[in-house]
């Protein structure tokens, strides 16, 4: 039997809602093996104020090492890669690794405050990782911060221009998540030559934990299975809507997205359309 594979290089995000955890939640709801190698552990010290827990590096590549080696990958996520000693070799074991479909997730800020790329790292994910990339996946802020604007995207014609500058770092294709603008949910994706819009219904709730990690994985997910970009796209957008729209609540903070909500529920509010 075979199965496409998928091979997640991130953060552990104790809480369950976002990075490894949430990566292979979303790759077992769409039928494809994930594998992980975790960068740093998320999560908060009862009696101090550390966040994160960086994992020594060469942990690090003994996981990737392993993973490549004992079962290979048809696709490559990467989120919280933290240091630019870790980007810059994660980028080289990607190129020697020959996987044809990587998706860059570029995490800076998770959604409970802590910073998750240290500020010396953003110069090696720009130059280092981006230009690897079948697709990046920013979220507004991360845009923002790519393109070393203070100015903030306000509008679904701030991301049409944030994404096409994105491009030019070198990136197949560029999704810049809309999830922060008033009104609809869009997301534009861009191919070098035309806009894709991905609109879909704001859903009215602040538990939306580990949304952005999950969208980059079904994304990462379809990729491996074969499908187009704008397929991947396009069917991750639906995951992640069904998944937001039945979102989970426990004791305290905000939930996480319920990743088995698109394979329950199904989701039929998104609409595409295309722009020059």
């Amino acid at each position: 039997m075979s199965i496409p594979r998928a091979l997640s290089i991130a953060g552990s995000a104790a809480r369950g809602g976002a990075g490894i955890q949430a990566d292979l939640k979303t790759f077992q709801e769409m039928d494809v093996f994930g594998l992980s190698a975790i960068t740093a552990i998320v999560a908060n010290h009862p009696r101090t104020d550390q966040g994160v827990f960086p994992i020594a590096f060469d942990a690090i590549e003994a996981q990737v090492y392993t993973a490549l080696r004992d079962i290979g990958a048809d696709a490559i996520k990467t989120g919280m890669l933290f240091t630019e000693e870790i980007i810059t070799h994660v980028a080289k074991w990607i190129e020697e690794s020959g996987t044809p479909n990587i998706v860059v997730d570029p995490v800076m800020i998770g959604k409970m405050g802590s910073a998750l790329l240290k500020d010396d790292a953003i110069e090696a994910v720009k130059t280092k990782l981006i230009p690897l990339a079948t697709i990046i996946t920013p979220n507004m802020p991360e845009a923002a911060r790519l393109l070393e604007t203070e100015q903030q995207l306000t509008s679904v014609d701030d991301l049409k221009q944030a994404a096409a500058e994105l491009q030019k770092l070198g990136p197949k294709y560029v999704l810049v998540k809309g999830g922060r603008l008033e009104g609809p949910a869009v997301d534009v994706l861009f191919d070098g030559e035309k806009f894709h819009l991905l609109e879909a219904p704001r859903i009215d709730t602040i538990h939306t934990n580990g949304a952005g990690c999950s969208y980059s994985a079904a994304i990462t997910a379809q990729l491996a299975k074969g499908k187009s970009v704008q397929e991947a796209v396009e069917e991750a957008k639906k995951f992640i809507t069904a998944a937001i729209r039945h979102s989970i609540t426990f004791k305290r903070g905000v939930g996480p997205t319920y990743h088995a909500a698109y394979q329950k529920y199904g989701e039929t509010g998104v609409n595409v359309t295309v722009e020059k």
